[in-house]
């Protein structure tokens, strides 16, 4: 059940003030990466459609959170990465960030020291809509916590802080690592739909170890093994396949976890 991703060649179907636009808002071809020396990236091939969310699977290890550090400019780089037609693959990461692309990091990486509104005022971007009325409608806690060191939140609540940094600014797409990793169910049920929200806002490429997550959530998955892409399709006709999902993930789809991230 290896597939190739869609060829960018169209950016509207239909026609008309009805047209809906289709051409990727993130595309990255051939991406290659290393950290100290050592290649964790082999070849990825995805495409981030303009709305939605895209879920990158994979096996422990095979080079997910690779390709999104890779995509931000976190580790050293080749190959062909775009945001809306534009060549952003040799940039820094701190201008990959001002044109738009909101990043989660796996382990929330939160500021410990500073307090939470404090960790929310140096997510603001420079020229960029603040939707300070979005993060508090979807987390009402962090606005009661607000002058709360970070570091002495819980799990669940440092994560919705990551969240809420990204969700803060006007962005073009949304990276987010593993969000509910570690989570309790509850927690795992609010975060979900929090990204469910964030997806309205702007498309998401998602790492997700949930498969149940991705199920509710994804409507494409670009799935990863041995630091290469491997199938690319629709996020519920893979789900639905044992053997695809056996094969791939170690899983045999639904609800089930392990093996997924």
């Amino acid at each position: 059940m290896t597939s190739s991703p869609p060829s960018r060649d169209a950016a509207t179907v239909g026609a008309g003030p009805t047209a809906r636009p289709t051409a990727p808002v993130l595309l990255v071809r051939d991406l290659q990466a290393h950290v100290a020396g050592q290649q964790v990236v082999e070849h990825v091939d995805l495409q981030v459609a303009p709305t939605g969310v895209t879920a990158l699977l994979g096996r422990n290890g095979v080079g997910k959170t690779s390709t999104i550090k890779a995509v931000m400019g976190l580790i050293g780089r080749s190959g062909t990465i775009e945001l809306d037609g534009e060549d952003i693959s040799t940039l820094p990461t701190f201008r990959i960030a001002g044109r738009g692309v909101g990043y989660v990091p796996e382990d929330r990486e939160v500021f410990s020291g500073l307090t939470v509104t404090e960790n929310l005022r140096l997510a603001e971007r420079r020229g960029s809509e603040h939707r300070y009325d979005l993060v508090y409608e979807l987390f009402p806690e962090l606005e009661q916590r607000g002058a709360q060191a970070a570091g002495t939140l819980s799990g669940g609540q440092q994560q919705m802080v990551s969240l809420a940094r990204a969700l803060l600014n006007d962005n073009r797409v949304l990276l987010i690592d593993e969000p509910t990793k570690g989570l309790a169910p509850r927690l795992v049920t609010e975060v979900a739909e929090a990204l469910a929200r964030a997806a309205e806002v702007a498309p998401v490429l998602l790492v997700e170890q949930n498969l149940q997550v991705v199920r509710d959530l994804a409507r494409h998955v670009v799935v990863l093994t041995d630091g290469r892409s491997v199938h690319h399709g629709d996020a519920s006709d893979f789900l639905d396949d044992p053997v695809a999902t056996q094969r791939l993930l170690g899983v045999h789809g639904g609800t089930d976890p392990a093996g997924a991230a």
